[in-house]
């Protein structure tokens, strides 16, 4: 069919010209809305600058074709056959182009916003800096596509095929990947907020400083991938396959990578503050210099991990194995107004190995207590906020209660790892005392809290003793002084020197003002109990001497601090 002729037809009205040849025809900026070309031969057709505007091309061969700034939008290109063809800025919205062939098509700055591209061959395609906002290239083929700067915000590429593909600084802000093929890809600057990438293999991609926050990366394999500088804030990482993965300088801050797979991973200089990494396989990784800020590792795997260097600022160790890690000295502090690390540790020496498992050997989250009878909840919760005093920043919540036959198992979690069967018998200690002291305060205690109490709890009838002599003024100063010296026998075997000073110079005081000798308890008593503390723990030891270096001077002449000196003294002989 001659141009002229389907002009003239299609000006008297005609819309039908189903499987027409008119390969090689001339027609450009013709206005041909709504014409039917199912099946017609357009090869090498031109047709740029055209108005094709839901036209109908099901089928059609436009191999070759021209079809520059034409206007296409709402066209069912379904099936169609475009290799090759010249579409550069053309206007594709809301078009339909399932299973159509575009291989090595030329896309640029094309809007395909809202098409539907579901399984179509697009390998080697041409679309930089094209717009594919809501685009559906669910299995779409796309091998070597270019992507580059293209837009594909909220685009369906779930099982597509990108292998190679080039998608540098592309924006695919909260597109779904799921199941798809990027392996060797390159995503480097790409935006990937929000951004579901579950079970996608991503073998051997590039992400350099890619902004992955939020993203969703459950199950996905980025083995051998290069991640370097990129940010993975809040991202989920669960079940994840980092094997070999380069993640320098990464952001993982509040990260999910529970269960993931880091084994041998680069996480040289990474940051990880409140990641949670419960059941992570970090064997053999290596973590210098990484920030592990209020981190979480919970029965993690750190055989052979490489943490020389690191923060480890209020992170949370639970059931984690430290003891076969690899560690020179970590930082146990962070100034936030200079955003590095402070407080080497160990101070002028470095560990020795296995020695930073010693620090955590025996502590856990976790704290669980027997409790003989059925629990006396409120015992418990005056039980709780009594421990959380006696230890300086302590705080612990009920996790859960299980009861059976023969034992109540209650289960407490501490903000902070903690030596877990001392807490355990301190806390049980205490719970039996404070439920003695409720049965007898019951009455009054709910009184002052306005509260009625309707079914008063009685103890079991006990005969009533025969009534104590009323102990003399110096037995009350000894069952004084016997207490006094229990809470800092306390003190002393569970705080650290920064802590347990101020604290034991208060009680020491206490009984100097009730005109008691504390002599005895600061030579012998204090100093023996740091002396066997340190013998049994070296960092603690560390933690004295460093502690007598920095203090001020009355805090060395103090009464505490002479016994700091004599356990010292003791130590080095």
């Amino acid at each position: 069919m001659q141009t002229r002729e389907l002009l003239d037809r299609y000006q008297q009205g005609e819309r039908n010209f189903a499987y027409a040849d008119l390969s090689g025809a001339n027609l450009s900026g013709a206005n041909l809305q709504g014409i039917d070309l199912t099946g017609a031969n357009l090869t090498g057709v031109d047709l740029s600058w055209s108005f094709l505007h839901r036209a109908k091309l099901t089928g059609a061969c436009l191999r070759q074709a021209d079809l520059k700034s034409a206007a296409l939008n709402s066209v069912n290109l379904n099936q169609a056959i475009l290799t090759g063809a010249n579409l550069t800025k053309v206007d594709l919205r809301l078009s339909l182009l399932q299973e159509a062939d575009l291989n090595w098509a030329v896309l640029t700055e094309a809007d395909l916003s809202g098409a539907n591209l579901q399984s179509a061959r697009l390998d080697q395609i041409n679309l930089e800096k094209a717009k594919l906002n809501g685009t559906q290239l669910v299995a779409a083929e796309m091998m070597e596509a270019n992507l580059r700067r293209a837009s594909l915000a909220g685009a369906n590429l779930n099982q597509a095929n990108l292998r190679e593909a080039h998608l540098e600084e592309a924006n695919l802000r909260q597109a779904t990947f799921v199941k798809a093929n990027l392996t060797e890809a390159t995503l480097s600057g790409v935006c990937l907020r929000q951004a579901d990438l579950s079970n996608a293999d991503m073998h051997r991609v590039i992400l350099l400083g890619a902004d992955l926050s939020e993203a969703t990366l459950n199950g996905a394999d980025l083995s051998r991938a290069d991640l370097s500088g990129a940010y993975l804030l809040k991202t989920s990482c669960r079940k994840t396959y980092l094997l070999r993965t380069n993640l320098q300088n990464v952001y993982l801050l509040q990260a999910d990578l529970t269960e993931a797979n880091l084994r041998g991973a680069d996480l040289r200089g990474a940051d990880l503050s409140g990641a949670y990494l419960s059941e992570t396989t970090l064997s053999e990784a290596d973590l210098s210099e990484a920030l592990l800020i209020e981190s979480h590792l919970i029965r993690a795997n750190l055989q052979g991990t490489r943490l020389t260097g690191c923060c480890i600022f209020n992170w949370h160790v639970d059931t984690a194995d430290l003891s076969k890690t690899e560690c020179r000295y970590v930082f146990t502090e962070f100034n936030y107004t200079t955003k590095r690390p402070s407080n080497r540790f160990p101070v002028g020496r470095d560990f020795r190995p296995g020695e930073l498992g010693l620090q955590y050997q025996g502590e856990s989250l976790t704290v669980e207590v027997e409790i003989p009878d059925p629990p006396d909840w409120e015992a418990i919760a005056f039980t709780l906020v009594q421990v959380e005093q006696e230890g300086v920043g302590l705080q612990l919540t009920v996790k859960s209660f299980e009861s059976s036959e023969n034992s109540n198992l209650l289960r407490l979690l501490s903000n902070r790892p903690s030596n877990a069967a001392m807490l355990s018998d301190r806390f049980l200690q205490l719970y039996i005392e404070m439920t003695q002291h409720l049965h007898r305060q019951r009455s009054t205690l709910y009184q002052v809290l306005g509260l009625q109490l309707r079914n008063p709890v009685t103890p079991p009838f006990v005969p009533p003793p025969p009534p104590p002599m009323p102990p003399s003024p110096e037995d009350r100063r000894q069952q004084l002084y016997k207490e006094v010296t229990r809470q800092i026998q306390h003190v002393l075997v569970s705080q650290g020197p920064n802590q347990f000073v101020e604290s034991v110079d208060r009680l020491l005081d206490y009984l100097k003002n009730q005109g008691m000798s504390t002599e005895e308890i600061q030579k012998k008593l204090i100093s023996q109990v740091l002396v066997k503390r340190a013998k049994q723990d070296p960092i603690f030891g560390e933690q004295l001497v460093q502690w007598e270096k920095n203090s001020s001077e009355s805090a060395r002449v103090s009464s505490v601090g002479e016994a700091i000196r004599m356990a010292i003294a003791t130590l080095l002989a």
